[in-house]
């Protein structure tokens, strides 16, 4: 069975990647930055690794990462992790802008799930797809507008999806994620002044009831089950240490 990540080149999308590797699997990894996938050919698992240059909201971009996985073994699962960290406001931003930021989120995953249902249809094996999320998709937090109108509509996504190809043996679920820590979060620490960078992590461990926020090991965890339950449909697991079920005390200080 092989698999295709998109933004599997770090942080998150590697370590899916890395977790489906030590499961066997050979993985198509697509990427937008060839500087991301320069790990590849070093390897130990290099013979069973292919990369994809390009964004993950072209079709042929992701016909030729289905192409590459099937030429390995039959494509059994689909991961729509790429994602754009970019946002505006509707009081400065035109609606056009605004929609075009939705799209940089909600065009990777609609593409990706349509390729792979089409390669699922045609070999007549069923599949899997999952998307990753947010805990923005139902608990927004101020100035990320487009990123959790994004991230809502992605789980619509996975809901139509399960209901239309269930019967027809596709699956398809999503993770919602709390807060990670990737390269990326870290970069954002390191530019911080010291004593800002601490209290984020303060208000990090409060936000999470497990006191601390997620590894990317966790997250793939979560992503391989999905990927193997096959009973598992049309859910979105919170990936989130509780966040999403914490209601702050409004007397607290």
């Amino acid at each position: 069975m092989s698999y295709v990540v998109t933004g599997g080149g770090r942080g998150i999308g590697r370590a899916v990647v890395e977790r489906l590797l030590a499961d066997g699997g050979p993985v198509v990894v697509v990427e937008r930055d060839p500087d991301a996938l320069a790990w590849l050919p070093a390897h130990p698992a290099a013979d069973r690794l292919a990369p994809v240059v390009g964004d993950a909201a072209d079709e042929r971009v992701a016909g030729r990462a289905a192409d590459l996985a099937e030429g390995f073994a039959p494509l059994a699962g689909w991961v729509n992790n790429a994602a754009v960290f970019r946002d505006a406001l509707v009081e400065s931003a035109t609606a056009v802008e605004v929609w075009e930021l939705i799209g940089l989120n909600l065009r990777p995953a609609v593409v990706g799930a349509a390729t792979a249902v089409r390669r699922f249809l045609a070999a007549g094996t069923g599949g899997a797809v999952v998307n990753v999320s947010s805990h923005q998709a139902r608990r927004p937090v101020p100035g990320c507008l487009p990123y959790a109108t994004a991230k809502a509509a992605v789980e619509g996504l996975t809901r139509a999806l399960a209901v239309e190809y269930g019967p027809r043996g596709i699956r398809c679920n999503a993770v919602a994620l709390g807060s990670i820590v990737t390269e990326r979060h870290l970069a954002f620490l390191a530019e911080r002044e010291p004593a800002e960078a601490t209290w984020i992590g303060t208000e990090l461990a409060r936000l999470h009831p497990v006191g601390r926020p997620g590894r990317v090991d966790e997250v793939a965890d979560a992503v391989a089950y999905l990927l193997s339950a096959t009973f598992v449909n049309g859910v979105t697991l919170p990936v989130d240490g509780g966040r999403a079920v914490l209601g702050l005390d409004p007397e607290a200080r």
